[in-house]
């Protein structure tokens, strides 16, 4: 593990990430925090920038991992653990660096932080 990634543990509950993230075949785009489904559910869901509704509606596509999983792939998650249920951002990067986007505001949050 990256020693600039803290350790979550069992506290940060298990996430669902699309495959085509976590096997590396595509960057991940959308960041979208449900209202969990089970007591270890923390009700974040992690999707590439290839994947769509067909992808995301085949349960083999997608794998229960935990948020330390998801952030030593993209340290951009980690402020976001907290955020309230009903969350919904895009990462985007550019040569600027890593940008969190609220869907809803189209605001950039963190403008520097992820930089």
């Amino acid at each position: 593990m990256s020693p600039s990634i803290p350790e979550f543990g069992l506290s940060s509950g298990g996430s669902i990430a699309s495959r085509n993230f976590l096997m590396g075949r595509s960057p991940l785009r959308w960041l979208v925090r449900d209202m969990p489904s089970a007591p270890q559910d923390n009700g974040w869901r992690f999707f590439s920038e290839i994947d769509d509704e067909e992808y995301w509606g085949n349960p083999d596509n997608l794998q229960v991992v935990s948020f330390t999983n998801v952030a030593e792939i993209e340290p951009a998650v980690l402020p976001i653990l907290n955020f309230p249920v009903g969350t919904d951002l895009e990462l985007i990067k550019d040569d600027a660096g890593s940008h969190l986007i609220d869907s809803a505001t189209g605001r950039e949050l963190f403008p520097r932080r992820l930089r």
